[in-house]
């Protein structure tokens, strides 16, 4: 084991309007636009040189670890595909030598929470490998490595939000073209305002993790077989990206929960599965509580929900929620995005 360990951490996504308009081909075609904003939940990498020749993965969130002799061939499949095939990629565009290798990592967030968690950790995995190799690569080069490793090395289906917010950190809204154009466009949101929106906000963690993947994919064949109802409910959730930023930047969060409610309604013509009957009661119970509006968070099904409370209605809201299988996840939104820095094991 050496002394000197390359750290890293990323924080999650809280998607606030637009998740959907970022998958392509509706991004190529009509162009997509998404507001979200990070939050304090994070992946944490660690990066450590050995001596042992051997190329060691471990995720202690899954408490699983797999274990390589250099001169083996690393597979992409199973639980740790996101550590190798970051590995085997950052090999092959920015080769070094060594004698031993251990990728250690954590998320805050379970996969298929609708956080953003896998986009995140892949975010932070190249950020460690930035650190120890001096790589220079500035925020839209991370954000668009980790999003071509991602889909096009390990497969996964998927939008290109995540890795952006990820990697920038803070409230933005982003405008998604064709040919992979991405523009960050960060908001200067009063101070005032984001301490009410952290107030109000309440984080439900459903403790029903879903397939992102299954969803996405249906939602793409329905802009490929130009299905009317799905496109046009695309259409809404780009509307209300705007919508959301204009309410955050003018400080009207009076109407957060409807713009949320707007959302909800229209998102649930993307995909089928998207809602159920388990999460609408969910939902339901929420608005009935106090709760002025809510959004499923991610590609839907499961994972983690979010709620508007105005006033002092949150602390029912909770109470409420406390009803069903799950628990309410405290966070602040943050302003950085990635971060790495070396440390040490002494």
């Amino acid at each position: 084991m050496t002394d000197k360990i390359f750290r890293s951490r990323a924080p999650l996504r809280l998607g606030l309007a637009g998740g959907g308009t970022d998958v392509s081909p509706y991004s190529d075609i009509y162009g997509g636009a998404v507001l979200n904003a990070t939050i304090s939940l994070f992946a944490y990498v660690d990066i450590e040189l050995m001596t042992d020749r051997k190329i060691v993965f471990e995720a202690k969130d899954y408490e699983t670890s797999e274990s390589y002799h250099m001169d083996e061939e690393i597979d992409l499949k199973g639980q740790l595909n996101l550590l190798k095939g970051v590995y085997k990629r950052i090999m092959i565009d920015f080769p070094f030598e060594h004698k031993g290798i251990r990728i250690t990592t954590y998320v805050q967030a379970p996969p298929g929470s609708g956080l953003g968690s896998s986009s995140t950790l892949v975010v932070a995995l190249i950020g460690a490998f930035v650190e120890m190799l001096n790589l220079p690569l500035g925020e839209y080069d991370i954000a668009h490595y980790a999003y071509e490793i991602e889909r096009n090395d390990i497969g996964l289906a998927g939008g290109k939000q995540d890795q952006y917010a990820a990697t920038f950190g803070g409230f933005n809204y982003m405008e998604f073209y064709k040919d992979d154009k991405t523009i960050v466009n960060p908001l200067r949101i009063k101070p005032e305002y984001i301490y009410e929106l952290e107030k109000n906000m309440v984080l439900f963690y459903t403790s029903k993790s879903r397939e992102s993947a299954r969803i996405i994919k249906e939602q793409v064949e329905n802009v490929k077989s130009n299905n009317s109802a799905s496109i046009n409910a695309m259409h809404h959730i780009k509307e209300q990206s705007v919508m959301m930023k204009e309410a955050l930047l003018k400080g009207e969060l009076h109407n957060i929960g409807k713009i949320f409610d707007f959302g909800h309604i229209h998102k649930r013509n993307m995909a089928a599965n998207i809602t159920n009957p388990h999460l609408e009661n969910i939902y339901d119970c929420a608005k009935s509580s106090g709760a002025s509006g809510g959004k499923i968070s991610g590609a839907g099904g499961g994972g983690f929900m979010a709620f508007y409370c105005p006033g002092t209605s949150r602390y029912n809201v909770i109470k409420t929620l406390s009803r069903f299988e799950g628990k309410t996840i405290p966070f602040l939104f943050t302003e950085k995005g990635l971060t790495h820095w070396r440390g040490t094991n002494i």
